[in-house]
């Protein structure tokens, strides 16, 4: 947020307010949408857009053509993962090869409840549970994961903070021409992880095995996703 830069946002609600940055509340019954504010946004020269959120096909066009002429646009979508952004947009009626030209990447997060520091303790996991985590033969026998048996500090439960995991999907050309093809999320998530992405499951099990959560974190975010 340098002088010298002009970042404009608009966001449902503003939750929290940023020196040299135009922040601009929805307000739907006076009018002001995500749309309306990215129609504005325009004729003032910004450098980088922020969007909230894009629900719907206005907002997502704009964006694009946002994007296309020469801004960073940043915004969310809610999908499972980050190869399902590029389908989602898809599905709202943005043409493939506005989506393949505009996306530079794709970052999706979770987060993921942390082991309490204080009443943290080492255990050996089953053999089940190794072969439920996906780990079977890629992990030394004398692994040893963590649990929290509770204290007063985490009011007994055992976890005590959170932490965010990430899954960051760049575009490359190979990524564009499955999204021009309008290729599945699976197919272009294959893809992604052949180019070099960690998936969000590896994110949570780096985190498991750096013994900040436990394996029971890591079944709770992840398995709606495939491992």
């Amino acid at each position: 947020n340098r002088e010298e830069v002009n970042i404009m946002t608009v966001e449902d609600p503003v939750e929290y307010q940023f020196p040299r940055i135009r922040q601009v509340q929805v307000n739907v019954k006076a009018g002001l949408t995500f749309a309306s504010a990215l129609r504005s946004f325009l004729r003032q020269d910004p450098d980088v857009i922020m969007v909230g959120e894009i629900r719907d096909l206005e907002t997502a066009e704009i964006a694009v053509q946002a994007a296309l002429t020469g801004h960073l646009v940043l915004s969310t979508l809610h999908t499972n993962d980050s190869p399902s952004a590029f389908t989602r947009l898809i599905d709202m009626g943005v043409e493939p090869f506005l989506v393949s030209s505009s996306l530079l990447g794709v970052l999706a997060q979770r987060l993921v409840r942390k082991v309490c520091s204080k009443c943290k303790e080492e255990y050996t996991p089953s053999s089940a549970l190794i072969k439920d985590l996906g780990l079977e033969g890629k992990v030394s026998e004398s692994i040893k994961f963590v649990k929290g048996r509770g204290c007063k500090l985490c009011n007994s439960s055992g976890y005590k903070g959170r932490i965010g995991i990430f899954e960051l999907l760049k575009v490359t050309p190979k990524i564009q021409e499955l999204v021009l093809s309008r290729a599945s999320a699976d197919d272009i998530g294959k893809v992604a992880h052949q180019e070099g992405m960690r998936s969000l499951r590896e994110a949570a099990i780096d985190k498991l095995l750096e013994g900040v959560i436990t394996p029971e974190e890591v079944m709770r975010v992840t398995q709606s996703l495939k491992k």
